[in-house]
């Protein structure tokens, strides 16, 4: 059985990835949680993970860090991953990358944080701006050009497990896109696989400093909804 180690469900975006691969592709998994520390894990999180950085799947002695690696890894083992139509497979391959190593200001401004609900400044809000755009842009190209519901097809994939933590940070931050790509947003936050998430990162007891600071370094708090507010 594949093992994954993962942080906080309530702030690691990055474990979330697999995770709700495995859950929806309904792929057997141990897991593994490992709460971040106050200060660096490296030394921690090493002792499972070659890079010190979470997730990282183990699979009968092999280990694959990086949510792009393990998603290339199941889908070398299991049907499904990325989409048949080999059109379909090339865009979601391309739009996952982008993610992968995109959207850089939407990371820092709008670090996820299940949990919060915050009020962003508008300084923030022009900031991400050009990354709202395109990821509106990327939906919306996605679910017209293979027909929905899911960004490549008819069918949940890789693509959209990595784009599933947007849908949190949307949430999160009140942020507005089109009709077509919100509708998205919330048809991701209704899955049974997220919304396990949701529950256990509201229910988590742990609370990172750093964490929490980043999340209210561009906006204003309105609501912790954690059940364990700290």
């Amino acid at each position: 059985m594949y093992e994954l180690f993962i942080a906080n469900k309530n702030y690691s975006s990055w474990s979330l990835r697999p995770w709700v691969l495995l859950r929806q592709l309904g792929l057997p998994f141990q897991e593994h949680l490992h709460p971040f520390a106050t200060g660096p894990n490296w030394a921690a999180f090493r002792a499972f993970s070659p890079t010190g950085k979470v997730p990282c799947l183990h699979d009968a002695g092999d280990v694959v860090w990086d949510s792009l690696a393990i998603a290339e890894y199941l889908a070398e083992r299991h049907a499904g991953v990325w989409p048949e139509r080999a059109e379909a497979r090339a865009w979601a391959r391309c739009a996952a990358a982008e993610m992968h190593a995109g959207f850089a200001e939407l990371r820092e401004v709008c670090s996820m944080n299940c949990g919060l609900r915050v009020q962003l400044h508008d300084q923030a809000l022009t900031r991400i701006q050009p990354d709202l755009t395109r990821l509106d842009e990327l939906w919306r190209q996605g679910l017209t050009r293979f027909g929905g519901p899911f960004l490549a097809g008819p069918a949940f994939t890789a693509v959209d497990a990595f784009y599933a933590p947007v849908a949190f940070r949307i949430q999160t931050f009140g942020l507005t896109l089109s009709p077509l790509a919100q509708a998205y947003a919330q048809r991701l936050l209704a899955l049974p696989a997220m919304q396990q998430w949701y529950e256990a990162a509201l229910a988590e007891p742990w609370r990172e400093p750093g964490h929490d600071e980043a999340s209210l370094m561009y906006g204003s708090l309105l609501d912790d909804l954690r059940v364990n507010p700290g």
